[in-house]
């Protein structure tokens, strides 16, 4: 009955987490370059009361054995990086990476983080930075009288000044790849952190090297599938209804065996 008592209580646990992650998932479903995470689950350590393979007999042994679960854990949300829906917006610093890749965001404090949203603005000086005013790295620079800008799948970063012909290059964007991006650490702000999980980066121009090309006036949209996680909300509350019960149920019978003294 302790056993069941501590094994529903780690489910209740559990799924309690998982209707956390399901929470954040919804709530960032209108989150630019937003990557969904999956929560799972790992069975916890085993009592053996008879060891499979035990000898029954001088001639025979036990075939299954006798383990009882002592309950479970989540172990991870590992992040899913799918491709998000692609939507255009009509505005030139909107770019979205069709393919592996992440944008290189350098931070105030000289670190570089990396990101798949796209939706670029400029600062007064005319750089390029990301809605926390942080800059693309390498940083671009867009020249104040600039009529128009032009953004190439490889990343070229053109402008057409007046009185010229010809769009003149002011920088070129690049992008990373990780052997491993489901081992990067979340750090808000759309952006993430390289772990030792996640390797090194591998820098790069868009659409050589396996990374994607880039799309000018397109933004990714978050990859989070809402009747999936609805689908899941259900079964997470059935799940802890369930397990909430058992609890329920050991306490009635060790109740029971406490009013047998009586």
């Amino acid at each position: 009955m302790l056993r069941a008592l501590y094994s529903a209580a780690s489910g209740m646990e559990a799924t309690q987490l998982n209707i956390d992650n399901i929470a954040n998932n919804l709530a960032n479903v209108n989150t630019t370059g937003f990557k969904q995470r999956r929560t799972q689950f790992q069975d916890l350590l085993y009592q053996n009361l008879i060891v499979p393979g035990t000898n029954a007999t001088a001639a025979t042994e036990v075939p299954t054995g006798l383990q009882v679960g002592l309950g479970t854990r989540a172990v991870s949300n590992e992040i899913v990086f799918l491709q998000g829906d692609l939507v255009t917006t009509g505005n030139p610093l909107d770019v979205a990476i069709q393919g592996d890749g992440f944008f290189r965001i350098r931070q105030p404090d000289g670190t570089i983080a990396y990101t798949r949203s796209g939706a670029f603005h400029l600062s007064r000086e005319g750089t390029i930075v990301n809605a926390n005013g942080d800059p693309l790295e390498p940083q671009i620079v867009i020249p104040a009288e600039a009529t128009d800008i032009a953004i190439g799948q490889d990343g070229t970063v053109s402008v057409l000044l007046p009185g010229q012909d010809q769009a003149q290059v002011v920088g070129q964007i690049q992008i990373s790849n990780f052997p491993n991006p489901a081992g990067m650490r979340s750090i808000g702000r759309s952006l993430f952190l390289p772990t030792t999980a996640s390797g090194d980066a591998i820098d790069g121009n868009p659409g050589i090297d396996g990374l994607g090309p880039l799309l000018q006036s397109f933004l990714e949209q978050s990859n989070v599938n809402i009747v999936e996680e609805m689908v899941n909300l259900i079964v997470s509350q059935r799940a802890y209804e369930s397990n909430s019960r058992v609890l329920n149920t050991a306490d009635q019978m060790y109740q029971e065996v406490n009013n047998l003294s009586r």
